[in-house]
Formats: structure tokens, sequence, C-alpha cells
């Protein structure tokens, strides 16, 4: 069974940091594209930040230079460290795997950040 768990989402005040997490199980992860979406309320889900199998990145130019994707395949998990937050950064952040080839992909439940002083 495919899962991916998000953890590290929370209240944060504008200019802060935090850290998300997206453990995946059931996958061969090394083979698998990990990126990174989200979802305001009321707005389209996002695409945010993508790291291939073999470790390149990009993101949506509303983060660039503020948020760092990588992952670590020894552990099945990506992160996204986010910093410099602003208000606009608040949504439901959620983990996504794409297999290479296939292109099946699996989703996850989604952690949520909001920043607000």
């Amino acid at each position: 069974q495919v899962q991916l768990v998000e953890s590290g989402g929370g209240l944060v005040q504008p200019g802060g940091s935090l850290r998300l997490s997206c453990a995946a199980s059931g996958i061969s992860f090394s083979i698998y594209h990990m990126r990174w979406y989200r979802q305001a309320p009321g707005k389209q889900r996002e695409w945010v930040a993508i790291i291939t199998n073999v470790g390149n990145t990009n993101y949506v130019d509303s983060v660039k230079g503020r948020f760092t994707i990588s992952r670590d395949n020894a552990k099945n998990t990506v992160y996204l460290q986010m910093n410099s937050l602003k208000p606009e950064d608040t949504a439901a952040y959620y983990c996504n795997a794409e297999r290479i080839v296939t292109r099946r992909a699996y989703w996850g439940q989604g952690t949520q950040v909001t920043v607000s002083s």
C-alpha cells in the first residue's frame, strides 16, 4: 500500500521558516519524481516545486529564492524548506510522487501552513 505522509506544517509569523517533510512508503522512492503542491482556500491547487529522480529541481516563480526542495532516498523522504514566509504562502501543502516512465502518481493528505502575525 502506497502512503505519502506530510508533516511539519503549522502557524508561523511572516518572515519565519518551516520545513515540510513527506515520508513515502510502498514505492521505490528513487525512481519517482517528487513534487510539492499547495492549495489556498477558494483557489486551485498550484504546483510549487519539483525534484526529479536524479535530483534536478525547479520552482514556481513566487517561491524562487525562498523555498528549497530536497530528497533523502535512504529515508524515502522529500523536504520543502520554506524561508521568508509570506501571508500569501498560507495553504494546504501536498506531496506528490510520480513514477518515471509510467507516470503513475500518488498524493499525500496534506499539511496546513498558515503565515500570520
